[in-house]
């Protein structure tokens, strides 16, 4: 972890944070089994129309066919709309995007780039703009734009001139160059997001180009929010130097990061034996869609090919792809053309395909953290899921043993005989 003056040129004064707003009197030291802590007001609401948005966003809530607030919308949403700074760490699947779209959205003037969101990868960028797209069906007048790697600058460029886009969604190396260039003016930017944003500030480098974009946005007079799955303590304090007065919403048990509706299980076996249970278990179980995640694009790459052989509707997602096919392929996935995805860890956050029920760890993750987010592309949003993990080897048993003991779960061997209505939602 870098020093503090490595955080921010600004002075220290201006970040100077104060104590946390809660809605408790309790005393901070005294940890409560299930307490979720942090500043936050709670409410108590039935539906969106409690949060006073604009009847234009209320109609594109109907359309997508919401109906009640997660847990994490019901109490960030209110801050959020009154420009709140937010700091948010909450299981996946529950609709943190959400939470950040709505109020900006809420917030929005149609005038310059108001609104600016980082994430770490090309899909989830290109997922969130359509998030945006989605909710604002109704506000004809919003541009969106998103921008990454892998495809021409010159394209970005002719984009931003042709037609300002009020919201900006990309990757900190493109949002860079694009700042650097003058082709995108950040001076007016009201609103300042990172999704997932613990894999943008832990990485030094990453950090900087982050710093850098933040210091091309107004000194004062902007939101900042920030959200993650996974959001360290030692990652906290970093995040906050970005901030004013946070409202910060943690869920500190991390026994309450897992996924409710989620059946977890382990099947053991020699290295060799993969391919063969794979498809075994393919054939036996029901499922709409399924993701399977490898540890190297080689693997990725001749695993499809064995599942192809062998007749199953797969489609692969690499980092080896060139950026057009990577995000066609996710289209494909996620409009339902192939109903299985083999992938590796680029695929592992935020990454949202309501119908996926089933999750493989053909190749076990390299810690904790990456196995939540890789089983939370099942059950998203508090519906069931199946998640199934090959150990092969005394690391994989390791990696297993912390997953149980950092989240307070009991991941169980696969049974001889599943219950579908275990994963599966009743149609």
């Amino acid at each position: 972890m870098a020093e503090e003056e490595d955080i921010l040129d600004y002075e220290d004064g201006e970040f100077e944070q104060e104590q946390p707003k809660t809605t408790s009197d309790a005393k901070t030291d005294v940890k409560q089994k299930d307490e979720v802590k942090g500043s936050y007001v709670s409410i108590h609401s039935s539906g969106f129309r409690d949060f006073l948005l604009k009847p234009e966003l209320l109609r594109a809530i109907v359309d997508c066919g919401f109906e009640h607030p997660s847990e994490v919308q019901h109490e960030c949403v209110p801050q959020a709309v009154l420009g709140t700074d937010i700091l948010c760490q909450a299981k996946s699947g529950m609709g943190k995007t959400a939470v950040f779209v709505l109020a900006t959205l809420q917030q929005i003037r149609e005038d310059d780039t108001s609104v600016l969101v980082m994430c770490h990868t090309r899909e989830l960028a290109f997922q969130i703009s359509k998030e945006y797209e989605r909710f604002s069906k109704y506000m004809p007048k919003i541009r969106v734009s998103v921008f990454f790697g892998g495809l021409s600058i010159d394209i970005d460029k002719k984009t931003i001139k042709s037609k300002c886009p009020h919201i900006v969604v990309g990757t900190p190396g493109r949002i860079l160059a694009l700042a650097r260039s003058k082709a995108l003016d950040l001076s007016h930017i009201k609103h300042f997001i990172l999704d997932e944003c613990d894999k943008m500030l832990e990485q030094l480098d990453m950090r900087k180009v982050v710093q850098e974009i933040y210091l091309k946005t107004p000194r004062h007079g902007k939101q900042v929010m920030m959200f993650s799955a996974t959001l360290s303590k030692e990652i906290r304090p970093v995040c906050k130097r970005f901030m004013h007065n946070p409202v910060e919403m943690y869920v500190d048990n991390e026994s309450k990061l897992t996924l409710h509706g989620l059946s977890q299980h382990f099947v053991k076996l020699m290295e060799r034996g993969k391919n063969r249970k794979l498809f075994d278990l393919l054939d036996a179980l029901e499922f709409n869609q399924v993701v399977i995640f490898v540890k190297t694009v080689q693997r990725c790459i001749a695993l499809a090919e064995l599942l192809e052989e062998q007749k199953f509707p797969v489609v692969t997602i690499h980092r080896s792809m060139d950026q057009k096919d990577r995000l066609a392929r996710y289209q494909e996935f996620k409009d339902f053309q192939s109903r299985i995805l083999v992938t590796t860890n680029l695929f592992g956050r935020g990454m949202d395909i309501e119908r996926v029920n089933i999750v493989f760890n053909y190749d076990m993750p390299e810690n904790s953290d990456t196995y939540l987010h890789r089983v939370a592309r099942a059950g998203r949003f508090g519906t069931k899921g199946l998640a199934l993990s090959f150990i092969a080897d005394e690391n994989d048993v390791n990696i297993l043993n912390s997953v149980q003991d950092r989240f307070n779960v009991n991941i169980t061997a696969l049974p001889d005989e599943i219950d579908i209505a275990s994963y599966i939602e009743e149609r």
